[in-house]
């Protein structure tokens, strides 16, 4: 039968597009749903690839206006041309998207396009097509979280999407959550000559991360020009002629403050994308926040029906998900696949970014596990002191019995490349012995990476 296949995903972002490559790679017949216009989810269209975009052009617009004299080039001062910037973010959504459906047509996957529903254990429901399946993924997604009181419009109060889309640059834009989404979006405007105040409910941004890392963040961000309000929730946000009042006031309570906005980035994170797709119906559980409930093998309390992503539990991250889909895909088509949760890294990608994987000091502090710590400073390093990108640190925290790596955090230029070495090392259960036994490039930033490790257990060469 033509609309029979082993393995129906619905959803094309990374995790569905990875495990329907890979499950076809395996010699399985597939076919991916897909509702938007172009393949790839979030993160290709409206996430990750187009926010990077935006981070890149802005940053080489700031620094053409502030670093470039002292190296001797000498330039008129910068003159943006936003239109410009957003076709060019609109070029990498582009060259991204056609990508992933060339690949689709080289592994002989086929794109049904619109909503899927499941409208029993091995059918998915397309319009009026049903697609029979031996395999089902649930490969959703998440959506926007929305603010209670606040309505997104995309215009004035916008969502990640909205942000990556304003036709000027706001005066002052208010960004409610200090998350990386928020920082991310508000380093692009900050860059190019917003006023940026982050609104945060905690009394810390980046929340999760290791703590001395966000220490040293905030300061970085608040000599950027970043203002912030911790520990302060948003009650309001008013139209006016004129823009927009924000009334915020402190978390645990108090007095009401008026903050003067052109733009509201609503960014307090993300949730589980599962409606519609017929749960309740198949039989198949969710949580209390909509995520799909799975076990070890993402298998859902239905057989045949599987998930995966951003729409069950875990990191709400693109890398993330691409692991399970091809683990996933693995495992249905008879082999061993499997994805190690502790060595997942994560980035932040800002200037400079900040990286980490495994575990933050709080986190062991709080398991009871004894560990060494090993930190080396960007300012101690050659390449960084050469080309004057001298912040932040790289810290490796190992077992203080065994001196295996359990978590490795960096703050500094390209942190979001060097934490791959953390990761292989980390995968391979390797100590910070093994990693200051390595030899590095000189000069690389990556040498701090390995000045930590030596750190850990004795002292650095270059401090």
């Amino acid at each position: 039968m033509a609309d029979a296949f082993d393995l129906v995903v619905i959803g094309a972002g990374p995790g569905g597009y990875e495990c329907a490559i890979k499950a076809a790679q395996l010699g399985l017949k597939v076919a991916c749903v897909e509702k938007r216009d172009r393949l790839g989810g979030t993160c290709l269209n409206i996430g990750c690839i187009p926010s990077k975009a935006l981070l890149h052009a802005s940053e080489l617009f700031h620094e053409s206006g502030t670093s470039f004299a002292d190296m001797g080039i000498e330039v008129s001062k910068p003159k943006l041309n936003l239109k410009q910037m957003l076709a060019f973010k609109d070029e990498a959504i582009d060259g991204n998207t056609k990508g992933i459906e060339f690949l689709f047509k080289k592994n002989k996957i086929e794109w049904v396009k619109g909503e899927g529903v499941i409208a029993a254990p091995g059918k998915v429901k397309v319009g009026d097509r049903v697609l029979e399946a031996k395999n089902i993924v649930i490969a959703t997604g998440s959506d926007v979280a929305k603010l209670p009181g606040v309505e997104i419009d995309e215009k004035t109060v916008v969502s990640s999407t909205g942000a990556l889309e304003l036709g000027k640059v706001p005066g002052k834009l208010v960004v409610v959550g200090g998350g990386v989404i928020g920082l991310e979006l508000g380093s692009v405007w900050r860059r190019l000559g917003a006023e940026v105040t982050v609104v945060e409910f905690l009394d810390n941004i980046l929340p999760g991360m290791d703590g001395e890392v966000v220490k040293n963040f905030t300061r970085t961000l608040k000599k950027q020009g970043f203002t912030f309000k911790l520990g302060t929730k948003v009650t309001k946000v008013e139209k006016q002629k004129s823009g927009l009042k924000v009334s915020v006031e402190p978390a645990k309570g108090g007095d009401t403050e008026v903050l003067d906005a052109d733009v509201v980035l609503v960014a307090i994170g993300r949730v589980a994308y599962t409606e519609g797709l017929g749960l309740d119906k198949a039989g198949v559980a969710t949580d209390k926040r909509g995520r799909v409930e799975v076990d070890e093998n993402f298998k859902t309390n239905v057989d045949g029906i599987y998930a995966l992503g951003d729409c069950i539990a875990g990191p709400m991250l693109a890398h993330k998900a691409m692991e399970e889909g091809v683990a996933l895909a693995e495992r249905l088509a008879g082999h061993y696949g499997a994805v190690n949760y502790d060595a997942i890294p994560g980035v932040v990608y800002t200037s400079p970014e900040v990286a980490s994987a495994g575990k933050t000091e709080e986190q062991l502090k709080e398991a009871g596990i004894e560990y060494n710590v090993g930190k080396f400073p960007f300012t101690a390093n050659g390449r960084a002191k050469a080309n004057k990108t001298t912040d932040g640190f790289v810290k490796i925290l190992a077992d203080k019995k065994t001196d295996r790596v359990l978590g490795v955090h960096i703050i500094g230029v390209n942190g979001g490349e060097m934490i791959a070495e953390a990761v292989i090392a980390m995968e391979l259960s390797a100590s910070s012995e093994d990693i200051a036994r390595i030899c590095f490039a000189h000069p690389t930033m990556s040498e701090a990476v390995k000045e930590a490790a030596l750190a850990v257990t004795g002292l650095p060469i270059h401090m």
